[in-house]
């Protein structure tokens, strides 16, 4: 590893991030300038500067140091930078008092930053808005990535930036949209910005304040979660809900798709054998949990609730509208399996990603064919083109310490914490897939207020390990990333 980029690199990314707190400083001074709040804010801005001013005249770079970076600092740099990133933004939470522990105060952000939307809170309502609109804004920066937004603002990193885009980017097949990653991160923000501002538009058409509309955008397009209100989304009405409904949708989608829609590729989404998967995924549930939650009333109400949930766990969102803790536990299964599947390759979702999904399937049967022809050629296929053997390794691979992380996150759950099977598990994959709400002790109407601070460490971490698609933090446990 290359110590000296590596550190300049957090640095700066850690000053970007301090400047981005002025906003939630402003809404603290424009509520009350003498709260606690705004010293809280102003303790850690003031820190956080000075701090990174430190570093970057220690660790000085030159510009032949940009092509030093490989595979492995571009790994390191993000999974180090998210964990920096989250112990630096819980200090106003703890600094403000709204928190009794920093392990609540990094538990909340971390769940922010990832967009997992899990809270320690019993009463966000009785939030200062300064708090409230800073953990909502941990998501929407979180969402389409730090660093990403970096490499998009500030002086371009060199051609190697494109070592930071691939290790923060969700999804398998990492694409671009422009030759130059710089303007691939440039595009990417540009119509993450424009979906966030028209959300914000539609919501406040449906009533709602400016405040909300934008702490519930910053939840929705970053697939997070985080509310306003103590009843997540079911304390609004139709109007709004739908709203947030077709947003979470285009969330879930692979953002290179939008750009390639906006550009006037109207047919490339359905070209797309992910994103048909993921439509085809909505499509076929909801009319089966609609039928399922009917119970003999004919109003739109059952489908609505139906739809919201499912595009909600699908996408990894976790906005609920109704306690699926209390559905049929047929129901709650397919939800489970939800969280497993994720949003698309390259869209803000959690989980696994569709594509995984799907490709894995294609193996399975082309295993099963060839089981009974073996001499039988069937390569895999994606978008109707051939997939290479090591990009079929590297979905195979991924499954297995997925599944792995999953039933260790859950087996070390169960341990540290007096629970059952279903909490357990729920909450290791809820953490894991970037949701939120899990079954049981974490459902829909729980909060993680009563986990323990060791059961608290242990979900941080699996929060960032999904969110950084697991290898950015599991190559930090490895001794030889630390080496020259």
């Amino acid at each position: 590893m290359h110590k000296r980029f590596v550190s300049n690199i957090i640095a700066r990314v850690v000053l970007f991030v301090a400047l981005v707190m002025l906003i939630p400083l402003a809404w603290g001074i424009f509520d009350d300038v003498h709260s606690r709040e705004v010293g809280a804010f102003l303790i850690t801005i003031i820190s956080g500067i000075i701090i990174s001013g430190i570093f970057l005249f220690v660790f000085q770079i030159k510009k032949e140091d940009y092509k030093k970076i490989n595979a492995k600092d571009g790994l390191a740099i993000v999974g180090l930078s998210w964990i920096v990133l989250s112990f630096f933004g819980a200090f106003p939470l703890y600094l403000s008092g709204v928190v009794e522990t920093y392990t609540d105060a990094l538990f909340e952000i971390a769940s922010g930053f990832t967009t997992t939307g899990s809270t320690i809170f019993t009463d966000i309502e009785s939030l200062p808005r300064g708090i409230l609109f800073w953990r909502s804004l941990t998501h929407w920066l979180g969402g389409m990535g730090i660093i990403v937004l970096y490499i998009a603002l500030l002086p371009a990193l060199g051609t190697q930036s494109s070592q930071l885009y691939k290790a923060e980017a969700p999804g398998l097949m990492v694409e671009r949209v422009e030759p130059r990653i710089k303007e691939t991160a440039k595009n990417l923000w540009a119509i993450y910005f424009l979906l966030s501002f028209l959300e914000v538009i539609f919501l406040m058409l449906c009533k709602m304040p400016l405040f909300d509309a934008l702490c519930h955008t910053f939840g929705t397009m970053a697939t997070g979660g985080f509310s306003t209100k103590n009843a997540s989304m079911g304390a609004y009405g139709a109007n709004v809900q739908w709203v947030v409904l077709i947003f979470m949708v285009l969330a879930g989608v692979n953002f290179i798709l939008h750009y390639q829609f906006l550009r006037g590729h109207f047919k490339a989404p359905w070209k797309n054998e992910e994103f048909r998967f993921y439509i085809f995924i909505i499509l076929i549930l909801t009319p089966i949990f609609t039928i399922v939650l009917k119970l003999n009333t004919f109003s739109l109400q059952p489908f609505r609730e139906s739809l919201f949930q499912i595009v909600s766990i699908l996408t990894t969102t976790g906005y609920t509208t109704v306690n699926f803790n209390l559905w049929p536990t047929a129901l709650q299964v397919i939800l489970v399996i939800l969280m497993f599947l994720g949003g698309c390759g390259g869209s803000t979702g959690g989980g696994m990603k569709v594509i995984r999904f799907l490709l894995a399937i294609k193996v399975a049967l082309c295993s099963i064919v060839q089981a009974v022809f073996p001499n039988a050629i069937l390569p895999v296929k994606f978008n109707g083109k051939a997939l290479e053997d090591k990009l079929i390794m590297a979905v195979l691979s991924y499954f297995i310490i997925f599944i792995l992380l999953f039933l260790f996150g859950a087996l070390l759950f169960s341990i540290t914490e007096s629970c059952d099977v279903v909490t357990a598990l729920t909450a290791s994959l809820s953490a894991l897939s970037n949701i939120g709400p899990g079954l049981g002790q974490v459902g829909a109407a729980e909060n993680f207020a009563w986990i323990s601070s060791p059961g608290k460490w242990l979900l941080i971490f699996l929060m960032l390990a999904g969110r950084l698609e697991l290898y950015s933090i599991l190559i930090l446990f490895i001794p030889e990333t630390w080496k020259k």
